[in-house]
């Protein structure tokens, strides 16, 4: 799947473009349904179904320090659209100065001239150009000059809930990663390098723990959860503590993950951890004993959750 970081790099228009345009941070079970679409489109004209997504997310710009934890950083988000079958992808830098071109400017100089759109597809809230002056009467309206079709899609709702990014976003920090899990139609996940922590783990409490380097990336809800572990393309059983370490006046945020039955070290290395269920709530303890027997008693209920 070619993905274009910049639209000097496109030389000709796409063969009939079927275009879609969002941030699809998550890349939730609404935006899969978008892509379907325009998949389905394009096959229908004989044409090429393409994603324009940015980066950085344009809250982080038009309002600094402000913006979401990401749910999918844009490298993960970008392999998930190139999963859901996408031809070609547009992952365009956000910045102020693109933030300032006007709808109907966009519309002509981009979507129509610029990548030659035979049709778009948008969701329920689209919203885009300068003060997000752009909207789906407008895309309407230019079609007729332009001669392009526009889909809408329509809100979709599972179980009563809207599925969007801040939904999942709402669940994931409430530590609801079943509620999740079904907007997103897979386990939430973050990943990173792991980097040297403490030696507490093992040296005090006999469980070697794999230190996550944290990013910008949605963490969820303080506490313990049983987790799947990717490393080396091979997958392990886990549990990861999300927290402070109160029970060592540590005061700063850790995500600390212990393998079941692994032994290897992981500084350097690059893992992924899918949370498949939370298990409890983060604690203080009295002693290190008393931690470590809590652990113990964590690790036989994550191996019932993730060995049935």
């Amino acid at each position: 799947m070619p993905v274009i970081y910049d639209l000097e790099e496109l030389e000709r228009p796409l063969k009939n473009p079927v275009l879609t345009i969002g941030n699809f941070d998550g890349v939730h079970r609404g935006h899969l349904a978008l892509f379907q679409l325009i998949k389905e489109r394009a096959m229908a004209i004989d044409g090429q179904s393409a994603v324009m997504t940015f980066e950085p997310h344009p809250l982080k710009v038009m309002s600094p320090g402000n913006g979401p934890s990401l749910i999918t950083p844009t490298a993960k988000k970008l392999k998930l659209i190139e999963e859901a079958g996408i031809d070609v992808v547009f992952c365009i830098p956000f910045t102020k100065e693109f933030a300032s071109i006007h709808a109907p400017d966009f519309v002509e100089r981009i979507l129509v001239k610029k990548i030659g759109v035979k049709e778009i597809v948008v969701g329920y809230d689209c919203a885009f150009g300068f003060r997000r002056e752009g909207n789906i009467e407008l895309l309407k309206e230019l079609s007729e000059r332009f001669h392009y079709v526009v889909h809408v899609m329509e809100p979709i709702h599972i179980d009563h809930t809207l599925v969007s990014s801040t939904s999942v976003r709402k669940l994931v920090q409430e530590g609801n990663l079943s509620e999740a899990k079904k907007l997103l139609g897979r386990d939430h996940q973050i990943s990173g390098v792991v980097v040297k922590g403490k030696n507490r783990g093992a040296r005090l409490l006999g469980f070697p723990t794999a230190n996550l380097g944290l990013v910008d990336e949605l963490v969820p809800k303080r506490g313990v959860y049983a987790v799947k572990v990717h490393v080396d393309n091979r997958t392990y059983n886990g549990v990861t503590n999300i927290g402070y370490n109160p029970t060592f006046g540590n005061g700063q945020m850790s995500v600390e993950t212990h393998l079941l039955d692994f032994s290897e070290d992981l500084v350097g290395k690059t893992i992924q951890v899918d949370f498949i269920e939370r298990l409890r709530e983060e604690k203080t303890f009295q002693s290190v004993k008393e931690l470590a027997d809590e652990i113990a008693k964590d690790i036989i209920q994550a191996r019932e959750i993730l060995e049935p």
